[in-house]
């Protein structure tokens, strides 16, 4: 993890910006490693399509999942036995997210622009992303990504090509987080796919008032899961015998 120098950005407290909550709380600056990392720290994201201005925001209410809480269903646990993947931990950071800026089903534009690859990698270079990969044989089928600072972890999009692929990287990203009792794991956005998952809301003020100590607290070993290859079988059956 490298130390990064000082954010030539301030970003201001969301609640004094936007009393409201309507959520966009300042734009401008850039994606540099300094100015995102400021970002997250403060409680907010960017979100913005191509060749608009960078738009910082910092929602009301803020969708968080705690993983102690989270329950894989019966039918991913029979897929992960079935298909038996491998999955990795930051193998193929940028991989994943070029995968992820690519347009879904439902909608032909994204908000991960080249802008946003190039900033996040450049992050993550730094120490300060993760991403998860599901591999089959030698090609990513599914996966995710986000940011971690601290104890502070933060989802930003996954994909998936085969079905439940996604949710095994999710899957795997909860066992991380309880195995580092996390108390959250930032999913920003509430929508309904990630309410199936267990996530939701709490108000923006108490996530502002948990980031603080969450962030400040000694980091993720994310190398001891780097060194690793592990079996969505044998994930698959280890939950089924802690049942």
């Amino acid at each position: 993890m490298q130390p990064l120098p000082p954010s030539q950005y301030i970003f201001p407290n969301p609640v004094e910006a936007d009393p409201e909550g309507q959520g966009l709380i300042c734009i401008g600056a850039d994606l540099e490693p300094s100015t995102l990392y400021e970002a997250y720290t403060h409680g907010l994201f960017p979100w913005f399509s191509e060749n608009d201005p960078i738009c910082w925001w910092s929602p009301e209410p803020r969708c968080i999942i705690r993983p102690h809480e989270y329950h894989p269903s019966k039918s991913l646990i029979r897929n992960m036995k079935k298909y038996d993947y491998q999955i990795t931990v930051n193998h193929a950071f940028e991989r994943v997210i070029r995968s992820c800026s690519l347009p879904r089903v439902y909608a032909d534009d994204t908000w991960i622009t080249e802008d946003i690859i190039e900033g996040y990698c450049n992050l993550f270079d730094a120490g300060y992303g993760y991403s998860i990969e599901v591999w089959e044989e030698n090609q990513v089928v599914g996966g995710l990504y986000g940011v971690t600072i601290g104890k502070g972890c933060f989802g930003e999009s996954m994909f998936s090509t085969r079905t439940d692929v996604s949710k095994m990287a999710f899957y795997t990203l909860m066992l991380i987080g309880q195995e580092n009792q996390l108390p959250w794991i930032d999913c920003q956005l509430v929508n309904d796919h990630l309410l199936s998952l267990g996530a939701s809301t709490i108000s923006r003020q108490a996530y502002l008032n948990s980031l603080q100590d969450v962030i400040n607290q000694p980091s993720i070993n994310w190398q001891k899961y780097q060194e690793g290859v592990f079996s969505s079988k044998t994930i698959a059956i280890n939950a089924q015998l802690d049942e």
